[in-house]
This record gives structure tokens, sequence and C-alpha cells, in this order.
């Protein structure tokens, strides 16, 4: 019998060619799962956090008040300016909301006094929309009137 020579299989080379398969399959696994991460940070990296209906709500009632409060005495406000922080502090937590909204809150304290760093209409205008940004998926739409009026 003429039998041609075979390479013949051998355990080892099996496991080596297995191996390989499983090194390649978790490789590209991996890679995937980075694009996709890559490619979500990168969509989402400009997007402005999304506050509450319930954070949007409080801001709004804050900005009300900021509103009034900004024509009144200014011992009243800077009373209204301390208490409302804190309340906001821990109520709100949306915190780039938050931060939008005690900027209001210190401009209103500052109009109060007749400070030079009083905000322009303008200055509110550009907060509001800002603020707008955070509360645009709650349902909840907010307005910054301008302060001293």
């Amino acid at each position: 019998m003429n039998a041609t020579p075979t390479t013949p299989t051998t355990p080892t080379t099996r496991n080596r060619k297995r191996n390989r398969l499983v090194v390649a399959a978790v490789t590209a696994v991996t890679a995937a799962a980075l694009l996709a991460g890559a490619a979500y940070w990168w969509q989402d990296r400009d997007e402005l956090s999304q506050a509450s209906a319930e954070d949007c709500r409080l801001a709004q009632r804050i900005v009300t008040e900021a509103e009034e409060i900004s024509t009144g005495p200014v011992p009243a406000a800077e009373k209204w300016w301390r208490e409302t922080g804190d309340e906001r502090r821990e109520q709100m937590k949306d915190g780039y909301l938050g931060a939008k909204i005690s900027q209001y809150e210190g401009w209103a304290v500052e109009t109060a006094k007749k400070s030079p760093e009083a905000p322009s209409a303008k200055d509110v205008e550009n907060l509001q929309d800002e603020a707008r940004g955070h509360c645009s998926d709650s349902g909840v739409t907010l307005s910054m009137p301008p302060l001293g009026s």
C-alpha cells in the first residue's frame, strides 16, 4: 500500500488553533466595545444634563421669587438668598441647572443692592437660554425675566 504522507494533527496543534480563535474573538469583541463607547462619548460630550421636572419646577419658583426680591429691601434679599441657596442645594439634584439658578439668585441680590455687578437684560437672556437647555426634556419652560423691573 502506498499511502500518501499526511501531516498528523496532534492535540497540541488543535489546542493552539482553538486558543488563537478564542484570543481573536475576545480581541474583536473588546475592540467593538471600545469603538461603541467612543462613539457614544463623541455624540454625548456636548449634550447638556437633563434635569427632572421637579428640579425645573423648583428652579422656576426660585426665579419667580428672585424677580420679586430684586426690587425689595437689601436685608430681605440677602436673607432670601441664604435660605433659598440652602433649599436649592438640599433639593435640586441637577447641579448644572443649580449653578445657573444660583447665578440668577446672586444677580437678584446684586440688583436689589443697585450694584454695578447687576446683570444686563442680555446677560439674563443668555443665562435663561443656558438654563432652559437643562429643562428641555422635562416639559417645564423656564422663564427668567430681567431683574429689577
